[in-house]
């Protein structure tokens, strides 16, 4: 009589325990993005909607400083630094619609939550003289439109249903409608591609 009482309490042990339901974070997030790339540091802010289990739509605004793969800085005998044949700063501020798109949902927990990413929209430039003193050369700013938007890869990370704390990399890549951008005297550029790896710090709600 023994065996069958084990034979049964083993088949309870050796049961495949049923699947923790994935956890309902708040649908809407919001927050703010530091970028670094090779052109500098960048700001930005972000609102996200969830639609699904595996898709949400976001809309951003960012504001970063761009710079010519040719920028070189040099420093002279003072320490003083300067960049040869600096013609302006040029900055860029893209506005942009998109998706993630959360993947292995299923065979990770929810405290690393990765994603695809994909966004699209306008982008307004300002070039400013790099001749002039920083704050003094927006007074001579001159202002250019773009079309273009990014893709990338990121992951949320916690359990919190309050704070969102995420990491990602993306690629830029923007198109100037009329005449581009100057970054070096007589080098002007009708496109820009930077990749950017950012921090996400915000709330959901």
């Amino acid at each position: 009589m023994l065996l069958p009482v084990l034979f049964n309490y083993g088949q309870k042990i050796g049961e495949i325990a049923p699947e923790k339901p994935m956890i309902q974070f708040p649908t809407n997030s919001w927050g703010v993005n530091l970028m670094f790339s090779d052109g500098g540091f960048g700001i930005g802010t972000f609102f996200r909607k969830t639609i699904s289990t595996k898709v949400s739509g976001f809309i951003d605004l960012s504001f970063s400083e761009s710079k010519n793969d040719r920028e070189f800085e040099y420093f002279d005998y003072y320490g003083n630094s300067y960049v040869a044949e600096k013609e302006n700063r040029v900055f860029l501020l893209p506005l942009n619609i998109g998706i993630h798109y959360r993947v292995f949902e299923k065979e990770l927990t929810d405290n690393l939550r990765p994603y695809f990413m994909a966004g699209v929209g306008p982008t307004l430039s300002i070039s400013t003289p790099y001749e002039e003193e920083f704050f003094t050369s927006f007074n001579y700013a001159k202002f250019n439109l773009a079309a273009g938007g990014y893709v990338g890869f990121g992951a949320d990370f916690g359990l919190s249903k309050s704070n969102l704390v995420g990491l990602s990399m993306r690629y830029q890549y923007i198109k100037f409608i009329a005449d581009g951008v100057e970054h070096l005297t007589n080098q002007r550029k009708n496109e820009i591609g930077t990749f950017y790896i950012t921090l996400s710090v915000g709330i959901m709600y």
